[in-house]
Order: C-alpha cells, then structure tokens, then sequence
C-alpha cells in the first residue's frame, strides 16, 4: 500500500533523475535538507546514461569486439543485450538504493507539472501527490528528435536508439538518419555485430567540427568497416513493405532507395520540457524548448535552477555533474562557480577506435588568430607507443594545436586507442597551463598509451614560423 501524504513540503524539489540531479538530491539528502526527487519512469532511475545512453552503448561496444569466428552474429548479439541489460538493471537499482538510504529524502515515481512557482504536482499511480519547495532544480534531460519526414511515424520498423538497443534481434540492414556522434557510434557498433549498416548523412561530410586529416582517417576505418555511409543525402518518405522498410533518399540531384528492416533517426535530442507546465512556474524557454539559465544556472525565477541537458548545454554527463557542482555551490557554498569556469572540455566518439578531442581545431586557432605549430602522427608510425602494437590497433592519428608563442596547447585530437583516458590528461594540461614541452617530456609508465605524447607532439608538421600560415614544413 502505498504511504505516500497527498501533500509534501519539501526544501529542494529535483525533477528528473539524471547525473546532476542525484548529485544534487544526494549531497543535501546527505546534509538533512528535505528533498523530493521526481523521476516519472521507473526504468529511468540513475537518468540517461545507465539506462539508455553511455553505459549501454558502450558496453555495446566492448560486447560487439569480444565476438569469436565460431560464434553466431545474431546468437552473441542476442547474449549481449542480454548482458548489458542486466548491467543497466544493476546500476538502476544502486541508483535508487542510495538515494533511498536518505532519511530526508522521497523519491516520488510519476510525472511532475508546475503548478505555480513553488509548487509541482506529481501523478503517483493515478494518485496526485502535491509537492512544495523553496528551491526547485529541473533535470529532466533531454529527448530524441523526430525529423519531419513522410512516413517516418506510420512506419513499424522506424524505431529510437532506446528501442534499437533493447531489441534482442540483430537487424540484418540498418539505416541511421544522421551521421553525427550518436548515428556514428551506433553504426560502428551494429557493423561491428555484423549488420549491414547505412549511414544517410544530409550534410558534405560527417565530423565537419574536426580537420580533414582527423576527419579523413575516421572516414577511412568506417569504409574499412564496410559501412556506407551516403552524404548529402536528403531522406525524402519512408514507407513499409515487403517484410522491411524503404527509405527513399535524394543525394547529389539523384533519387535512391535502400531497404531495411529497422531505421533509426539518429538527429539530435532536444531538451525534455514537454509536459513540465514551466509557463505555470514562470520559467523562460528557448525556441527550442531549452530552460533559460544564468551563468549559475537560475531561471529567470530565482529559486528555480536547470541542469543538464535541458538547460541547452553540451549534452554530456560529465557537464550535467559539472552543472551540480555549479549548482551546490550556488546553495551550500560560497557561490562563485560558474559556467564560465569551464574550458577545455573534452568529448569522445565511441568508435574503434576512439576519437578523443579538445580545444580547438587547427582551423579554429588559425581562424581565432592563433600562430601555431601542428605535431601530428599516424599511430601506426609513433613506436615509442608499443600499447597499439600488443593490442593490435595501430589505426588512427594523433594531433595537438601548440601556441607558437607560448608553447600552450590549444587543442588536441586523438583519435587512437585509449584516447577517451589520454584526452584527460590532455585537457587537465590545458587547464592547468602545462607547456606542450613539459606534457611531452614527463614520465609515463610503459608500455601505455601515454607514451605517445613523449613522440607525437615533437613532430611537427606545420608551423608558422617555418613556413608561414598553413604552409607544409619541408
């Protein structure tokens, strides 16, 4: 029978269940404030990343490379999802049990809408229970967008990247809508596993954010793969028949078509605020249906902060962590943590192997004004790396972006394996003001991935100062 008072005054209300809310639920919890924690899917405790984002598609990835000759693609595929699902299952239930242990704090499973300012209603069970707070944080995270295309809603076999990875049946032929980092990795994964995969990508060229050699040499491992991946493709109707789906796409003045029997709309997520009620609580939106925040992350009501990705930040975990501290700060400490504390963020796609990158780009920094000098190397050349030789992944490039004047890194891309770990250590140089010199010339362990950073960044390939802005040094 459930015990819950109709009637809840609470000091802190957290919506959504995610990395910077917890975080948050939990420190006061721990502190003795009275906190209730809404979160409306009991699939959903812990948010995002250990349910349907990070841990599973990662996990996905280590499973799909595990894969021997003898063994049934669809057969391991099937023992994977199996695996990974009691992994996530796991990690739900720790997330809720260690929230649960607090005394001061309610978790409340249903969905929370604004009443006023102050208060939220949360439909527990078809029961309202009413919640009222002196300081509410939204965390609601964020969802996946659906383009707007003909039939894509009529379709059966048009299915989410939370749908994609619950399934226990290997798709034969993928097609992903989209060629950004979810599309790519879930691509590479599903290769991997031995589907045939489509990349429907509507731009020139997939990771334009980076420079054509880092660029280039992914491009070239995913075509290695055997994965297709089609730019400037427009899609234009998807419709069933025949056991599948028929996606029919323009590229280049051309209509095509290709069969699948699942397609995934990998094109962005837009920040989860739907349903929230913020214009009855007085909290601005964006167009795009972000919650408007300050540099501290306060609404344009006071009391009221937003992290993670529904305040339209980057759509990391580690951010919406970030955001927690930000936010802790602002409650319990002395209040001067920021967004604008924050730089050199890392990111990493999860191919195979890994893209790992930081700071700027060289286009960025000769764009920004920067004189700079360029250390690249293929992995397969940097022998004082012995790592990529004993686990037998020499493909990839390594780059760093080096002020010419300050000896500073400005940005690095790492794209080899271990650097979702070595673009750490990376951006805690770039942070910390760590000459490019003295990251080169430190004391790593052997053999590791590190090592390459004692070869790598002394080989400089361009350089301002030897042959002018962009020029190739002789």
């Amino acid at each position: 029978m459930d015990t819950t008072p109709s009637t809840i005054a609470a000091d802190v209300i957290v919506i959504g269940f995610g990395k910077g809310g917890k975080t948050a639920a939990s420190t006061l919890g721990h502190l003795g404030r009275r906190v209730v924690l809404i979160e409306q899917s009991p699939l959903m405790y812990g948010g995002t990343c250990p349910n349907v984002g990070c841990v599973p598609t990662k996990a996905l990835v280590y499973h799909a490379h595990n894969r021997r000759e003898e063994d049934s693609p669809g057969d391991w595929y099937r023992r994977s999802v199996t695996t990974v699902h009691q992994l996530t299952s796991s990690f739900r239930d720790i997330n809720y049990d260690v929230l649960d242990a607090h005394d001061s704090l309610t978790i409340l499973t249903g969905k929370g809408t604004f009443v006023d300012p102050h208060t939220v209603s949360v439909d527990v069970d078809g029961r309202r229970v009413t919640v009222t707070g002196d300081t509410i944080l939204i965390n609601t995270g964020s969802e996946p967008i659906i383009p707007n295309i003909e039939g894509i809603r009529d379709s059966t076999h048009v299915i989410t990247s939370t749908d994609l990875i619950h399934r226990t049946d290997l798709p034969a032929h993928l097609v992903i809508i989209g060629g950004g980092y979810l599309g790519l990795e879930l691509g590479a994964v599903y290769r991997t596993f031995g589907s045939e995969v489509t990349i429907l990508e509507m731009t020139s060229q997939i990771l334009r954010r980076e420079d054509d050699d880092v660029a280039q040499t992914a491009i070239s491992i995913f075509e290695n793969e055997g994965i297709n991946i089609v730019t400037n493709a427009n899609v234009l109707e998807i419709r069933d028949g025949g056991g599948g789906a028929v996606v029919t796409y323009e590229s280049n003045g051309k209509q095509f078509t290709v069969e699948a029997d699942a397609v995934l709309p990998a094109t962005g997520r837009a920040p989860a605020t739907k349903g929230l009620g913020l214009d009855a609580a007085g909290v601005s939106t964006t167009p795009r249906g972000a919650v408007v925040v300050d540099e501290h992350l306060r609404t344009s009501q006071p009391h009221i902060f937003a992290l993670g990705d529904v305040n339209g930040g980057p759509q990391f975990t580690y951010v919406s962590l970030d955001d927690a501290r930000i936010v802790l700060d602002q409650l319990i400490g002395e209040g001067k943590r920021s967004t604008a504390d924050r730089h050199s963020v890392p990111r990493t796609l999860f191919i195979s192997p890994p893209l790992a990158t930081v700071g700027l780009t060289e286009r960025e920094a000769r764009a920004a004004g920067h004189r700079i000098k360029v250390g690249s190397q293929n992995v397969g050349e940097i022998f004082a790396m012995p790592r990529a030789y004993i686990v037998e992944e020499t493909r990839g490039i390594m780059k760093f972006i080096i002020d010419l004047d300050t000896d500073l890194i400005l940005g690095a891309a790492l794209l080899s394996v271990d650097s979702q770990e070595m673009i750490n250590v990376v951006a805690l140089a770039m942070r910390s003001g760590t000459t490019a010199t003295q990251l080169q010339d430190s004391i790593y362990t052997h053999p590791s991935s590190t090592e390459a950073f004692n070869d790598v960044i002394g080989v400089i390939v361009r350089s301002d100062a030897q042959a002018g802005s962009g020029a190739e040094a002789a």
